[in-house]
């Protein structure tokens, strides 16, 4: 089991910037791919953006270019820097951490809030 704890949720701006975090139970370099996904009200739940354990990113388009996917290794801490917040980001981040134990498991962490309004 992998268990994910997010933090850094909350209340912004239009234009304003948020930090999420997403501790991790297990050495996180033994995660094959950590991402955030994201689920707003009435919408599918989709992915914002993912780091695998070589590094590799990719990103949504509608986030590209405001949007950072880090990992503090010492920490064992996935992290997702947002800029330039706008209405359409508001939705309940989660964090993803993809294992390839032979077959792949997912394990979701509890998600967090994330309003983008004036």
């Amino acid at each position: 089991q992998v268990q994910l704890v997010e933090s850094g949720g909350g209340l912004v701006q239009p234009g304003g910037s948020l930090r999420l975090s997403c501790a991790a139970s297990i050495n996180i370099f033994s995660i094959n791919a950590l991402g955030w996904y994201r689920q707003g009200s009435g919408k599918e739940r989709e992915l914002v953006a993912q780091v695998t354990s070589r590094g590799d990113t990719k990103y949504a388009d509608s986030v590209k270019g405001r949007f950072t996917i880090s990992r503090d290794n010492a920490k064992n801490t996935g992290v997702l820097q947002m800029n330039n917040l706008k209405p359409e980001d508001t939705a309940v981040y989660y964090c993803n951490a993809k294992m390839d134990w032979g077959a792949e498991y997912d394990f979701w962490g509890q998600g967090t809030q994330v309003t983008v309004s004036s």
